[in-house]
This record gives C-alpha cells, structure tokens and sequence, in this order.
C-alpha cells in the first residue's frame, strides 16, 4: 500500500485543531493573523550563459550583468549566489531530476532519488492548505518535469495545462461529482483500516529490528489516515472564488514563452488565495522556439561553441524567459497584503542544474532568490572550485517557512551571509 499515492491522488489538506506549542512556527504566526510564508521554486532546462548570468563584484554593490539588469526594479528583494552546486550531482542534463533533491550521481546505473524540497516542505507545513504543494510543468511537452520526488524516490507528476490547474484551484464539480470523490476517499481509508490490521497481527513474535521497521510503517498509515480525513473535510469545503477566467491553453508547443507566462499567472492565483503555499515549476523547452529572431532548437544552441550567431540566438530564448520570471515577481510585489506585499511573503528560487550547459557541467550552478523577508540586493559568492552545497539555501528556505530542521540532502547548515529580517 503505497500511502503517497493517494496523498497524490486527493492532493488537499485542512489544518485540524491542535495547540500552538506543536505547531511549526510559520504556521502558528499565520494562526497568529501573520501572512503566511510561502516557496515557490522554478528549474530551467538547459541553462543559463554563466557570462551573461553572474555579475562582477560580490555584495551590495555588485555590478548586474545582462540578464540581472533585467531585474533593476526588484534588486532590492533579489539575491544572486555563485559558487554553489549538488555535490556529486553529475551527468549533463540528467541532473535535473536532482535539482531539488541534491541526490547523487543520477545517471549512474542503479540510480534512486530521494524527496525533493517541496514535498519535504509540503509534507510538513501542507496541512494548512486545500493543496500541500502544487508540482508544475511549462513549456515543451517532450520532456515532462521530473522536478519533484517522493521520499521513496517516486516521481510526482506535474500539470502541464494551465486550465486544468485553474480546475482545480477554483471549480467545484457537482454535487454527485463530489460525492463521488468522497465515497473514494471512505474506500481508500476502509482499505487502509484493512492494512493496519493486518500489519498488527504480524507483530507477535517479531524480532526488534523488524518491529521498529513495522511501527515506522503503522505511523505512516496512521499518518495517510489523517490525511483521508482532512481531505473529506476539504471536499465539503467551498472553493475561492477569483474574477480572473479560465486561462486558454496555448496548443503549440513552441511557445514557451507564452505557456509559462499562463502557468507563472496560476501560481500568483494559488498563492493570493492561499490554495497551497508550495509549489514546484519545470520550465522546459529543447527543440523549436517560438521566439522573433530564433530559428534554430534550443538544445542545439546551447553547444554555441562560442559562435556569435549562436549565442545571439541563445541570449534571446534565455532573456525572454527571465522576462516572464521578472514579470511574476513584480506582480507579486504589486500585490498588497497586510502592510506589505505578496513578494515580501515568497520565496522565489530560480536556478538551473548544469553552470554551463555548453560543456555540460553541473557546478557554479546559476541560481537566485527572490522575496520571502531576507536581507537581500546581494551577490553571495561562494568557491567556484569547491562550491558550497545548494542544499544550505534549501536549509535556510525550510527554516524560513517556519520548519524546524538544520539540514537536508547535502545541506548540512543554512547558507552564510543569507539573513532572515
């Protein structure tokens, strides 16, 4: 009985009674009246030019490269970190798949992953939400995103149609649809009530090692218990209602730029309404894109070899996208909420697996982070021959959601010279 399928399968959650003291820290300020925090966490595919990425200088005032410039009006809500990567996480583009999870080696044989940061996050702090985190897909279909991960090293599939995530966030079904789903959720807790009785029958006579491993798994289906009641909660529970109307999906996969700019639109609902506080985007093209002045597959251009013609064509595919990033967060800042902002609330990590996609090589990775009450408007360099691991942001973005751990994956600290407010 693999108890994150039906995690996957009802996707909602509803906080139920219980005392301060135990709750999270995050989680009692938003009891508290205090907005909540939230993550949002975006990979992309192919890279970023490191020369084009990284600015010179390191602290306050540093000089913005290129694409950073694209980001004067939020440069004192950003952070640029250079000198940072997965330790042993190599193999080119197969180094996606570890992006948020920091685990080893993923194109070597006998490979399993491990979770990934927003299903840590999700399964700790998504209680408070219709939705634990929302795991989403933008731009090409030929390669879906294999962004998150369960703890059992399982992928979680991500929606890749704006409309669908629209569906939902905000669409109730009908009163025998919901029904419906609330008679398959009475089954799915009947089965598991089938599975912990039968787990209890096999603890008579078993050694202690094999009743530590059973008590851990009958936590786990106590654990998954809780959550089929929660989600019965949430399924008599109305949905938001928002002014904004079901987005078009944009059919042609070609368009990148546009599916994210629908997708980036999803997540700001998502977060205005407090329909989950986590959430994950691939944002992918590798073939043909549909941008003025490129005419030849993304992919292809990222092994410039250095020619002029090449790398034009690149800086444009990569500038568009950082436009629809910069866009998101400006309207994030545009949104007021309790004395500030929704930006000032959210975490916005962007960054990509592979430094330089050109020699495929997955150091100096090129990641920033945006919002969520840090001291920013920082470049925060690290060692480009040793780097430090991503992993200590992750830290430091857990405890900021109010989740009390000092490390994850190869983090084993939170990142130095990122302060909280």
């Amino acid at each position: 009985m693999n108890r994150r399928y039906f995690l996957r399968a009802s996707g909602i959650g509803l906080a139920l009674p219980t005392l301060d003291a135990f709750l999270p820290r995050g989680l009692a300020a938003a009891a508290a009246g205090i907005p909540p925090q939230r993550m949002v966490l975006i990979n992309a595919s192919m890279g970023l030019l490191p020369k084009e990425f990284f600015p010179e200088g390191a602290g306050r005032d540093y000089q913005p490269s290129r694409y950073l410039k694209l980001f004067s009006e939020v440069r004192d809500q950003l952070s640029v970190f250079s000198g940072l990567s997965h330790p042993e996480v190599d193999g080119g583009h197969h180094a996606d798949v570890c992006f948020l999870t920091g685990a080893p080696h993923p194109g070597g044989s006998g490979f399993r992953n491990t979770i990934s940061l927003d299903q840590y996050a999700g399964e700790r702090i998504g209680i408070q939400t219709r939705f634990p985190s929302l795991v989403l897909h933008a731009g090409a279909e030929s390669h879906k995103s294999w962004l998150s991960w369960t703890a059992s090293g399982v992928n979680v599939p991500a929606e890749d149609r704006p409309s669908e995530v629209y569906k939902r966030l905000f669409l109730t079904g009908s009163p025998q649809e919901v029904e419906a789903q609330i008679e398959k959720l009475k089954v799915g807790r009947s089965i598991l009530d089938a599975v912990n009785d039968r787990a209890k029958t096999l603890g008579n006579g078993l050694g202690a090692n094999d009743r530590d491993k059973l008590d851990e798994y009958l936590t786990s289906v106590r654990e998954l218990e809780q959550r089929l009641v929660i989600s019965e909660e949430w399924e008599h529970q109305p949905k938001p209602k928002v002014s904004v109307p079901m987005p078009e999906d944009i059919k042609d996969n070609a368009d990148v730029v546009g599916r994210a700019r629908l997708m980036y639109g999803m997540i700001k609902l998502a977060l205005q309404t407090d329909s989950s506080r986590v959430i994950s985007m691939k944002v992918h093209s590798y073939d043909r894109v549909k941008i003025e002045g490129v005419d030849q597959g993304h992919h292809t251009l990222t092994h410039h070899g250095n020619r002029p013609e090449a790398l034009a064509q690149l800086r444009t595919i990569e500038e568009a996208r950082l436009c629809e990033l910069r866009d998101f967060l400006l309207a994030l800042k545009a949104t007021p909420e309790d004395g500030g902002n929704l930006l000032d609330n959210t975490m916005v990590l962007y960054g990509t697996h592979m430094g330089d996609a050109n020699r495929h090589s997955n150091d100096n990775l090129p990641v920033m982070m945006a919002g969520g009450g840090f001291r920013h408007g920082q470049h925060l360099v690290f060692n480009r021959e040793k780097n430090t691991p991503l992993a200590n942001l992750h830290v430091s973005m857990l405890q900021k959601l109010g989740i009390e751990t000092d490390e994850f994956s190869s983090g084993k600290s939170t990142l130095t010279g990122l302060e909280m407010t």
